[in-house]
């Protein structure tokens, strides 16, 4: 892999060293989750209460002499606490300490004085070194020997300020499809495996170094609801393809075979597939879009995807809100769609994100440094578990505008907790040789934007078993709709971090397929949890195995517009009788064993 943006200058005296482009990341992970927000990927010290491995890279200094040094970063507990942040790191330039004390303060991304190195040799290491592994993040560094050049903070300062450091870039590669699909989650990758196994060239993008979304090792969740079902059984033999055999949230790594995902997808000759690359623009006109920008999240290499159709498998509906298309976010009112179960006025509560994790044994006494910055935890109020799972959840904040802050709560709400029952819980035997083994970055996602096709499914039409000419997909899960854990708003009335629901069961629903496109970007397909149903029927429609089989619907839409030179409208207008043909196909390998009979 080259790293073309490892290091860039805009005069004899400046440069730029973007942080996730290091050579050697040692501990630290890339996390480009809330780019959209504060501009850029980056490095992450998550080592969970202990340092991780130092991240080292070479530069090339324009000139020797004496450097004032700025590093991009954010004291991630501001938000909750006047106390020095928990992620310092250090700074080492050509074995000199800069500064120790980067992480600590700073109520926002920002780029922080670290202090004069001087340079000796134009060839010089870099060094960022974690100093407790509690999630120490580093954007960039900047080095300039005009002592007056302070980068700016604001987000759209920043980036121009760094448009006009890095000077003038190599043309973004254009890439030339039948299908793009944005979203390598389960949706995004049926959609893509479906439209290549019926004769369409594909590019299926994602934004991590992994496939499979929230059912990867990165987040770990496990598939919900029921696949070949009525009137379409054949739909959800991808699943049994590349689905995990083992089900359960916040297991161990092997439990949701990340290799086998990628196995599937890149035995599929039709499947271009680009880990790494997070989408950030689209180019549009008359109502449909022309291309899609992409990013790589380390190397900062551009491509442009350009396509007769396009797939938002994003979960944020990304793409299609880039590209103007309708939506909904948070819950409808009562009357908009006639909903009991809806509330009697329209707000923005949404279902939140869940931050996982889990501990295990060791043969001895294990410590765990005391962790306190925002959350009081007692005898009364900590909980006294040995790992958290889907209800970990943080409602709230705007899972899209306030993501970071998302994340970062249950990043503090399991710190402090298991701080707590290391150091201060009375009768902690059961803690006592007890270890954190895994803690989430990626946050799993529930809710957030849901694109509108030509029809929005609703709470009727479920309960009522409203039929549709074009029925594809069949929701098998109850309407499942997540709410504050009472005991814990309790205790925590200002932000609580568990969450319940009230299963309300259903009888199998087919919703139509006429939910799987835009309605006013006329050749945009969505599959997942952005589809066009209200809040109360997403309730049902956003489990994965569900989601999947949308990406499988989504894929046969897609090769009757090739083969017909149509839009997606146009498949239901004209061409119902083919889908539903290809619908009881299915394109899944025959004679698989059913791997999927957990969380049904």
């Amino acid at each position: 892999m080259c790293f073309l943006l490892l290091s860039v200058q805009a005069s004899a005296a400046d440069l730029l060293v973007e942080a996730e482009s290091f050579r050697q990341k040692g501990g630290w992970v890339t996390d480009q989750q809330f780019m959209d927000q504060m501009g850029s990927p980056y490095l992450l010290a998550h080592g969970m209460g202990v340092p991780v491995e130092d991240a080292v890279t070479q530069v090339s200094f324009p000139e020797t002499g004496t450097y004032y040094v700025y590093v991009r970063t954010y004291n991630w507990t501001a938000p909750w606490s006047a106390k020095p942040g928990p992620g310092r790191f250090a700074l080492y330039v050509g074995g000199q300490k800069v500064s120790s004390d980067l992480g600590t303060t700073g109520g926002n991304w920002q780029w922080q004085p670290a202090g004069r190195v001087r340079i000796k040799t134009l060839q010089t290491e870099i060094r960022l070194r974690d100093l407790t592994g509690f999630d120490g993040r580093c954007d960039a560094l900047y080095f300039t020997q005009d002592a007056e050049q302070v980068p700016p903070s604001a987000v759209t300062e920043q980036q121009a300020f760094r448009r006009r450091i890095k000077g003038a870039t190599a043309a973004p590669t254009v890439e030339h499809f039948d299908l793009v699909v944005v979203g390598g989650g389960v949706a995004g990758m049926s959609a893509a495996l479906s439209a290549a196994r019926l004769g369409c060239r594909v590019a299926l993008v994602q934004d991590r170094p992994v496939l499979g979304g929230n059912n990867s090792s990165e987040v770990r969740v496990h598939l919900g609801a029921r696949i070949g079902m009525e009137p379409y059984p054949r739909l959800g033999g991808l699943v049994k393809e590349f689905g995990p055999s083992r089900g359960g949230n916040a297991q161990p790594e092997d439990y949701y075979e990340d290799q086998k995902k990628l196995d599937v997808v890149l035995a599929e000759r039709n499947i271009s597939l680009f880990l790494n690359y997070r989408a950030v623009a689209v180019e549009t006109e008359d109502s449909q879009i022309r291309a899609v920008r992409a990013v790589h999240i380390e190397d900062g290499d551009e491509k442009v995807f350009k396509a007769s159709l396009f797939a938002d498998c994003t979960g944020d509906g990304t793409i299609g809100y880039l590209a103007g298309a309708d939506f909904l976010m948070g819950r409808e009112s009562r009357d908009m769609f006639g909903e009991s179960l809806a509330p009697e006025k329209p707000d923005s509560l949404i279902m939140g994100a869940s931050v996982q994790w889990y501990s295990e044994e060791t043969p001895s006494r294990t410590s765990f440094p005391v962790f306190e910055h925002g959350l009081d935890f007692n005898e009364h109020n900590c909980e006294k578990v040995t790992m958290g799972e889907w209800q970990w959840e943080v409602m709230g904040p705007n899972p899209i505008t306030e993501a970071e802050r998302v994340r970062d709560y249950g990043l503090m709400v399991i710190y402090s907790n298991w701080s707590f029952l290391k150091n201060r819980l009375k009768d902690n035997s059961k803690w006592r040789k007890r270890r954190l083994a895994w803690v989430a970055y990626i946050a799993g996602k529930r809710e957030s934007r849901r694109l509108l096709g030509d029809y929005i499914v609703k709470q009727d039409d479920i309960h009522k078993q409203v039929f549709h000419e074009d029925a594809s997909v069949t929701l098998t899960w109850s309407i499942d709709l997540h709410f504050p854990d009472s005991a814990n708003a309790a205790k925590f009335p200002d932000a609580p971090f568990l969450t319940a629901t009230n299963h309300l069961y259903i009888q199998p629903y087919a919703i139509p397929y006429r939910c799987l496109y835009s309605r006013n970007v006329n050749n945009l397909f969505m599959a997942g949890r952005d589809i066009s149903v209200t809040h109360v029927a997403f309730g049902s429609a956003r489990l994965m195995r569900t989601g999947a089989m949308m990406g499988e619907v989504v894929g046969m839409a897609a090769s009757l517009c090739r083969k017909h030179g149509i839009l997606p409208r146009e498949v239901y207008q004209r061409h119902l009788d083919e889908l539903k043909a290809l619908m009881r196909k299915g394109v899944g390998k025959p004679g698989l064993p059913d791997n999927q009979k957990y969380n049904e």
